[in-house]
C-alpha cells in the first residue's frame, strides 16, 4: 500500500480536500507564471514604442500585478485545504494509536518504554501534519511550473532553450544520484537514531530522582549521552556524503548564465537581430530560475515523502502488536480460586519457553508463595493471571473459567495488583487512592487508609488526601508511595490479590508497616505472591520453586526445609546473610 493511500483511512470526511488542494496549487502556479509572460510583452513594447504601447504597458502591468495577487490568495486556498486535511490525519493517527495502545495487553508496556511510544505516536503524527499540510500541495505546483516553463522556453526560441536545458539535465542527474536508496537508507537510520535520542532523554529526565538519590548521574548521561553523539555522528557522515554532489549541483542549477549567453551570442552573429534574441535571453533569464526553485522544492517533497512513509510505518508498525481477543460469550467468574492446567509461555520473538508446562491450583482463600532466582519465571505466572499476556500452550483458570473467557473489565475487577513498582499520577493522593475504586465514599478512602498504614502520611500534609503529588515541592519515598499504592488495592476490595515483591525496595521502616499491610489486604483473598525475602513466605499455604520456567519444589516451608533440596540451600544462606554483622573496623571506616 502506498503512503498517500494509508494516509487517506486517516482523512475521514476530508478526503475530498486533498486533491482541491492539489488543484488549487497547480493553479496558483499557472497564476505565478503569468506575470513572467507579461512582463516579457511589457519589456517588448518598451523596445518597440508605438502609439498604443502606453496603454499595452498599463494593462500588461495590471494584468501582472493581478495575477500575482490571484495566485498569492489560490494558494492560501490551498493551504488552507490542506491544513485542515492535515489537521484530521494526525488527530486521528494519535487518537486512533492511543486507542489500539489503550487495548494492548499489559506485557506490551513491559516491552516498550513510555518514551518510546510517546515519541513514536505524538512527534511522528507531526512529522505527517508537515507533508500533508506543505510539502504534498507544493507537488502539484513542482510539476506544474517546470512543465509550463520548458513549454515557453521552446516557444519563444529554442536554440535558447537547449541552453536552459543542459543546466537543468545535469542537475537533475545528480539530484536523482543524492535522491537515490542511499537517501533510503539515511532517512530510515536518522528516524531511528531521532527515536532513540528522543527515547533516551524522556527516560532519563523522568529519572532523575532515582539518579540522584544513588549518585549515578554521570553513569546514567553516558545512554543519553551516547545517543546524542550517535545522531551527530549519523547527520555528519550524511554531510559529508552530499557535500560534493550538492556544491556541484548548487554551482550547475545557479549557473544556466553560462550557458544561455553564449547561445545568445552565437545566436546574434548567426541570425542579426539583435533585438528579439536580447528580448527572449531576457525572459529566459526570469524564468530559468523558476526550475532551480521547482527542483529544490522536489527534493524537499522527495525527502518530506520518505519521512512521512518512514513516520506512519513506525505508528502501524507499533499499533500492529495483537491484542488480548475479546471473548464472543463472555463467562462470569463465581468463585476465586486459580488454577494452572499445563501452561507454558514464550515471549514474542523468543526462542526459550519463559514458563514450561506449569500446573498448580490456589483454593479460595490461600496464599501460595513463588520464589527462586532471578529471571526463573515467578513474574511471568504471575502476570499470566491477569492475562498481561496470553499462554502460549495449556490454560489459566479463575473459578474453572479460563480467563480468555472472562470479559477484561470483569476480570479486572476481581483482581489487585501490589507490584514492586508503584505509580502515582500528578494528582491528589485522593484521586490517586480512588484510581481502586471511582465510586467509593469518603469513609470508604479512609478506611482504606488505615488498613494501608497510610495515616501519618496523609496527617504531616497540609492538605491531606487533597494534597497533590509532584507539586509545590510534595514528593513521596518509595516506601509511602507503595503504601498509597496499598490503599488503592484495599479500596478495591478484589477477592484475589497478585503480590510481585511489594517489599523489594523499602527501608526497614516501611517494610515493616506494608508487611502488616499485606497480612489485612490478604485476609480472606486468593493471593499470589512473589518474594525474595523468604521470612515472608514462612506462613504460606504452598511454596512453589520456580527454576527456569518450570516448578522444581513445591510444599509448605517446613516440607521444603526438610526435602534438603534447592529451597534448603536457599533458607540457609538467607538465613546466614540475616546474621551477617559489620566489624568495628568496617564501622570506623565509614563514620
Amino acid at each position: 500500500m502506498s503512503t498517500l493511500s494509508k494516509f487517506q483511512a486517516y482523512m475521514t470526511g476530508r478526503k475530498a480536500l486533498l486533491p482541491l488542494a492539489l488543484g488549487l496549487s497547480a493553479l496558483s502556479a499557472l497564476a505565478g507564471m503569468a506575470p513572467f509572460i507579461l512582463i516579457w510583452f511589457i519589456t517588448r513594447e518598451f523596445l518597440t514604442i508605438g502609439a498604443s504601447s502606453q496603454s499595452l504597458i498599463n494593462t500588461y502591468a495590471w494584468w501582472a500585478a493581478g495575477l500575482a495577487i490571484a495566485s498569492v490568495i489560490i494558494y492560501y486556498g490551498a493551504l488552507l485545504s490542506s491544513h485542515l486535511v492535515a489537521f484530521r490525519v494526525e488527530s486521528n493517527m494519535r487518537r486512533l494509536a492511543m486507542k489500539k495502545v489503550i487495548n494492548m495487553p499489559l506485557g506490551f508496556f513491559d516491552n516498550n518504554t513510555n518514551g518510546r511510544i510517546r515519541n513514536i505516536i505524538d512527534d511522528n503524527a507531526g512529522i505527517t501534519h508537515s507533508f500533508l499540510a506543505h510539502q504534498l500541495p507544493d507537488l502539484a505546483g513542482s510539476v506544474v511550473m517546470p512543465l509550463t516553463a520548458i513549454t515557453m522556453i521552446f516557444a519563444f526560441d529554442w536554440h535558447l532553450g537547449l541552453a536552459c536545458m543542459i543546466p537543468l539535465i545535469i542537475s537533475v542527474f545528480l539530484l536523482k544520484t543524492m535522491m537515490g536508496k542511499k537517501s533510503q537508507d539515511f532517512t530510515r537510520k536518522y528516524m531511528n537514531a531521532l527515536e532513540k535520542m528522543n527515547t533516551e532523554a524522556v527516560e532519563y529526565v523522568r529519572g532523575i530522582p532515582v539518579v540522584k538519590v544513588f549518585q549515578q548521574t554521570v553513569f546514567s548521561f553516558k545512554n543519553f549521552n551516547k545517543s546524542i553523539i550517535e545522531y551527530k555522528e549519523l547527520v555528519i557522515e550524511c554531510t559529508r556524503l552530499w557535500q560534493l554532489p550538492m556544491s556541484a549541483y548548487t554551482v550547475i542549477i545557479n549557473g544556466f548564465t553560462f550557458f544561455l549567453v553564449p547561445a545568445a551570442i552565437l545566436l546574434i552573429g548567426y541570425s542579426g537581430n539583435y533585438g528579439t534574441v536580447i528580448l527572449n535571453m531576457f525572459l529566459y533569464v526570469l524564468i530559468t530560475p523558476v526550475f532551480s526553485h521547482c527542483i529544490m522544492r522536489s527534493m524537499y517533497i522527495s525527502q518530506a515523502m520518505e519521512q512521512a512513509a518512514e513516520a506512519i510505518d513506525r505508528l502501524e508498525n507499533l499499533t500492529a502488536s495483537a491484542t488480548l481477543p475479546k471473548p464472543s460469550k463472555p463467562q462470569k467468574i463465581k468463585t476465586s480460586d486459580i488454577a494452572f492446567h499445563n501452561v507454558s509461555f514464550s515471549y514474542p520473538e523468543a526462542n526459550k519457553k519463559a514458563v514450561n508446562d506449569i500446573t498448580f491450583d490456589i483454593q479460595p482463600g490461600q496464599t501460595v508463595a513463588l520464589v527462586g532466582g532471578s529471571g526463573g519465571g515467578k513474574t511471568t505466572i504471575a502476570r499470566l493471571v491477569p492475562r498481561f499476556w496470553d499462554v502460549t500452550e495449556g490454560e489459566v483458570c479463575i473459578g474453572g473459567v479460563n480467563v480468555k473467557n472472562i470479559a477484561h473489565k470483569d476480570l479486572m475487577k476481581h483482581i489487585s495488583f501490589v507490584f514492586q513498582n508503584t505509580k502515582l499520577f500528578k494528582t491528589t493522593l485522593l484521586e490517586n487512592i480512588k484510581y481502586g475504586n471511582h465510586n467509593a465514599t469518603l469513609s470508604e478512602v479512609n478506611r482504606a487508609v488505615d488498613l494501608a498504614q497510610c495515616r501519618e502520611i496523609i496527617d504531616r500534609l497540609p492538605d491531606g488526601l487533597n494534597t497533590k503529588i509532584g507539586t509545590e515541592g510534595t514528593y513521596l519515598s518509595g516506601g509511602e508511595q507503595q503504601r498509597i499504592a496499598l490503599a488503592r488495592a484495599f479500596l478495591k476490595n478484589a477477592p484475589i490479590v497478585v503480590l510481585d515483591e511489594a517489599t523489594a525496595f523499602t527501608d526497614p521502616e516501611n517494610e515493616h508497616l506494608i508487611q502488616e499491610a499485606l497480612k489485612k489486604l490478604s485476609e480472606g483473598k486468593t493471593v499470589l505472591m512473589i518474594a525474595h525475602r523468604l521470612t515472608s513466605v514462612v506462613d504460606a499455604d504452598k511454596i512453589l520453586l520456580i527454576n527456569e520456567g518450570k516448578i522444581a519444589e513445591q510444599g509448605t516451608h517446613y516440607e521444603l526445609v526438610r526435602k534438603n533440596g534447592i529451597y534448603t540451600k536457599m533458607w540457609n544462606e538467607y538465613q546466614q546473610s540475616v546474621k551477617w554483622t559489620i566489624g568495628k573496623q568496617a564501622v570506623s571506616i565509614m563514620l
